[in-house]
């Protein structure tokens, strides 16, 4: 083709602009209802004769997907597009072409200063949620809405009229305003401790949202019975006409009670105010509610109760799925606050008598320990008696009987003992006296009434105690308890390898450990949590002995935290135990009242008697030691002197425990 032939035309679109003009474009429904609208019987007059700044702007607003109306000239002649429509709700299409103070009359004393405003100057205005109380659907409603008035200037530069774009705000926030009650809810009623305050603080709550609750009741069905009383309320007296203390499901009223609590669905009730009166709360509105829901609050769990919410309703809203649905939400929020709280008492309860089972146990112990100790301690000394004798002053055999007769006498005072520490400790009467000591030295010297007995057990027995750089505050007798159950504990389920002591500064060099390891028959893993609980014991484990009480490793952590201490397990079956202490340097972990200057201890042979006869009793499986040990007496581990002619001195033992 040369550069000079005519080249063909293209397809271009021709837009509306193109078409011949009209004063009213467009396809859309109003659109197509302005060209039909009889526009002379208006101040605005025929569309034709319609100034340009109008036709322009009506063509924006028809154009556009949002929301949009126009008022033009001193009326404010009202125009809108399809949109708008769902705003203007049942108003349409009679509103199209009358005056904004006639369409929105309702609200013109919130609307009207705001176009005045826009009319008389250059300056337009904006509000964010405003809110509106509007009658486009034959009844007045809540809404909010986003919107901005900006004039439209006519054609001489004057301002001929207004241009509204709309955002609907209203279940924005109706929505927002809902979630903040039902967080509130959460929030207050969480802590209740009982079905009271559950409810006292629901109402609190239910306070704080006056325009969807104007008022509310709360009712609780008594248990087994067919009334409700009032537990609380909210937004209204107690003393009001429509509050009643207590309401009778079996008799009719006002209220539908009965109906509610068959089948569990809500009901409302109108005509409150030929009911009550005009006296009702009106919460957050200038106009009292004329209707009320009655929601059943459902028994959850088994620590619910059952009841009622009955709730004022909102009298610019209609009882809708939505506003049905928040109002369930509401109802079942407060059923969970009721049944959290029930079982927190009911917890709380069992916890009390848990507790009062606890004290009353302790009490026991104490006693039956005090009724045991005294006699055992006085049968004890005529044994030692006899054991003391000559050789020759007491046959062989009748001496082999006394002996079995004071280590079973010895173990159970053992046993008593530590029953009454117990009960020292969970009454708080446990006297501790912490003095500075060589932890080292005394860990060494406690543990070394041990060895002997290892030695006939075939067993290693080793102590690794170098000195610490401080001195560690103990208390004497408690450590010397703590150091010998934990040996006792090592040598009864250790039948080959070794038992060892270890005393080392901890990693964090503010504290001491102590360790207590053997290459026993270890403890099963399932079995470790449960290990210091009282009275518990590894069943199934191979030891010297099949009894025990289970109370020596209790006594042993609540020793250890007595001292601010701590102590930890680790074990393999078939490999050992290590037990591990931890306690800190100094005194910043100890009443101040308890630490003392050193005192005369008394001597660790007495306090290991009992541990070493049980010990050796163990020996060789059997229940009572081999003669060879029962016949040296009690002196060499301990006990009284021997006296060879047969004669003692009297002690007169008085037990105040």
């Amino acid at each position: 083709m040369s550069e000079g032939s005519a080249r063909p035309k293209a397809d271009i679109p021709i837009s509306r602009a193109a078409e011949p003009e009209r004063p009213v474009a467009g396809n859309s429904e109003l659109a197509q209802l302005m060209r039909a609208f009889d526009w002379a019987g208006t101040p605005l007059g025929e569309p034709k004769t319609w100034p340009q700044s109008l036709k322009t702007a009506v063509g924006i607003m028809l154009a556009s997907r949002q929301p949009i109306w126009i008022g033009w000239g001193p009326e404010l002649i009202y125009l809108y597009n399809d949109p708008y429509k769902s705003i203007i709700g049942g108003k349409h299409p009679w509103a199209l072409g009358k005056p904004t103070s006639v369409v929105w009359r309702e609200i013109w004393q919130d609307i009207g200063p705001m176009l005045s405003q826009a009319m008389g100057g250059d300056a337009g205005t904006y509000v964010e949620a405003q809110l509106l109380i509007m009658e486009r659907n034959g009844y007045p409603e809540e809404t909010y809405y986003t919107f901005s008035y900006s004039p439209i200037p006519a054609d001489d530069g004057t301002v001929g009229g207004i241009f509204c774009a709309n955002t609907d705000d209203t279940q924005r926030v109706i929505g927002e305003r809902q979630l903040a009650l039902l967080r509130e809810l959460a929030a207050t009623t969480g802590d209740a401790r009982s079905w009271q305050q559950a409810c006292e603080r629901s109402a609190r709550a239910l306070a704080t949202d006056p325009r969807d609750l104007p008022f509310a009741l709360i009712y609780l069905i008594e248990p087994g019975g067919r009334s409700a009383i009032l537990a609380s309320a909210a937004g209204i007296d107690r003393d009001h006409p429509a509050v009643a203390p207590v309401l009778s499901l079996d008799q009719p009223g006002m209220w539908p009670l009965a109906a509610v609590h068959d089948d569990h669905k809500p009901r409302v009730v109108s005509q409150l105010a030929s009911a009550f009166g005009a006296g009702l709360p009106s919460g957050a509105w200038q106009q009292g509610p004329d209707s009320a829901v009655v929601l059943p609050i459902l028994a959850s769990g088994e620590t619910g109760r059952a009841g009622f919410l009955i709730a004022g309703l909102n009298p610019f809203r209609l009882f809708d799925d939505n506003y049905s649905g928040f109002m369930n939400l509401v109802a079942g929020q407060i059923a969970a606050a009721i049944a959290n709280a029930e079982a927190y008492e009911q917890e709380r309860r069992r916890a009390e008598a848990l507790a009062e089972i606890d004290r009353a146990k302790t009490a026991f112990f104490s006693n039956v320990s005090h009724e045991f100790r005294t006699p055992l301690t006085l049968m004890l000394s005529p044994l030692e008696e006899v054991l003391a004798k000559p050789e020759g002053a007491v046959l062989p055999e009748n001496k082999a009987l006394v002996s079995v007769a004071h280590r079973n006498g010895v173990r159970l005072l053992k046993l008593v003992n530590s029953l009454l520490d117990f009960s020292r400790i969970e009454s708080g009467r446990a006297q501790a006296s912490f003095e500075a000591v060589d932890l080292s030295r005394l860990t060494a010297d406690v543990a070394s009434a041990f060895e002997s007995t290892m030695e006939r057990a075939g067993l290693r027995f080793r102590l690794d105690c170098p000195p610490l750089a401080e001195p560690v505050y103990v208390d004497r007798d408690m450590w010397e308890k703590i150091v010998l159950n934990l040996l006792s504990n090592a040598f009864k389920f250790t039948f080959e390898g070794e038992v060892a002591v270890e005393v080392r500064p901890g990693a964090d060099g503010r504290s001491a450990e102590v360790t207590v390891r053997d290459t026993g028959t270890g403890i099963a893993p399932e079995q470790l949590p449960r290990l210091f609980e009282r009275f518990h014991r590894v069943e199934g484990a191979r030891g010297r002995s099949i009894e025990g009480s289970g109370i020596g490793l209790a006594l042993v952590q609540e020793l250890v935290r007595l001292h601010g201490g701590g102590i930890s397990v680790d074990s393999e079956q078939g490999k050992g135990s290590r037990f591990t202490i931890t306690l800190p340097f100094g005194t910043e972990h100890l009443p101040s009242a308890s630490v003392h200057s050193n005192a005369q201890p008394l001597a660790t042979a007495v306090r290991a008697q009992a541990y070493l006869q049980e010990a050796a009793a163990w020996l060789d499986g059997r229940r009572d030691a081999p003669d060879s040990l029962a016949a040296s007496g009690p002196q060499d581990i301990g006990g009284p002197p021997t006296a060879h002619d047969g004669r003692h001195d009297l002690v007169l033992l008085a037990d105040d425990n």
